[in-house]
């Protein structure tokens, strides 16, 4: 029997990182833009791939070398990559905050990369029937679900991600049918991306990273692959579109 694999792209972040410690299972694949930490188990390979097209199709070229070389099956992809503040832009409460230039970089981050890592890993999926890939999406991201406004750059990027994602759902339906998508809202997570936001949360709804991981395979485990987009929460209920 094959052994199991997994990349992980985002491997540094909280949420990312909890992932690597957590699948125990067969092999993983790490990719990440900075570089390795000191510890790592002897089952995880770590890959740096700088944030530009050329580099990323290296890293995807070498990750398949080596899944095909151990003949692992890859049984799941997960991209947790993601922004939504950062040194000289934050969320906008206001259409006189916006700005093309942090309006371009949120976007890129949030959709374009998971999309393009998508896109590129799809030939290794499709030989792995069962695959499962997870993409860290948001509540916010919801279009039913806005009652409050603002965030427009994030909000707006997780909406496309997810239409993205729910297009590429249809695609793989007629071309690769074993391969399971998922938009998954992990909820506040005690994380750097959401520190500056969680004045206000009940400390019963922000999680630890290794909570969200943990929720998140069990949720890969538990779906099937039935050529559509499951939009989940961090407790495996449907999100309204």
């Amino acid at each position: 029997m094959s052994a199991q694999a997994a990349v992980i792209i985002g491997a540094s972040g909280g949420i990312g990182r909890a992932l690597v410690d957590a699948v125990q299972d067969g092999c993983v694949h790490a990719v990440s833009r900075s570089a390795a930490p000191d510890a790592l188990a002897s089952h995880v390979q770590w890959h740096v791939c700088a944030d530009d097209a050329v580099q990323r199709a290296e890293t995807v070229s070498r990750i398949g070398r080596m899944l095909k070389e151990s003949d692992a099956e890859l049984r799941r992809v997960i991209v947790c990559s993601g922004t939504l503040h950062g040194e000289h832009y934050r969320p906008e409460r206001a259409l006189r905050e916006l700005d093309a230039g942090t309006m371009q970089t949120v976007f890129h981050v949030n959709a374009m990369v998971p999309m393009l890592w998508l896109a590129a890993l799809e030939p290794l999926m499709r030989r792995s029937p069962g695959c499962v890939a997870a993409f860290l999406s948001a509540r916010v991201g919801s279009i039913a679900d806005n009652r409050l406004g603002g965030w427009y750059s994030y909000r707006g990027s997780k909406s496309a991600l997810n239409m993205m994602l729910k297009s590429a759902a249809i695609e793989l339906a007629r071309r690769a049918p074993a391969i399971k998508l998922v938009a998954f809202h992990p909820g506040t997570t005690d994380t750097p991306l959401s520190e500056p936001f969680q004045a206000r949360v009940p400390e019963e709804k922000l999680f630890t990273p290794a909570y969200v991981a943990d929720r998140l395979l069990t949720i890969m485990e538990s779906v099937n692959a039935d050529g559509t987009l499951s939009y989940l929460d961090w407790a495996g209920e449907r999100i309204d579109w």
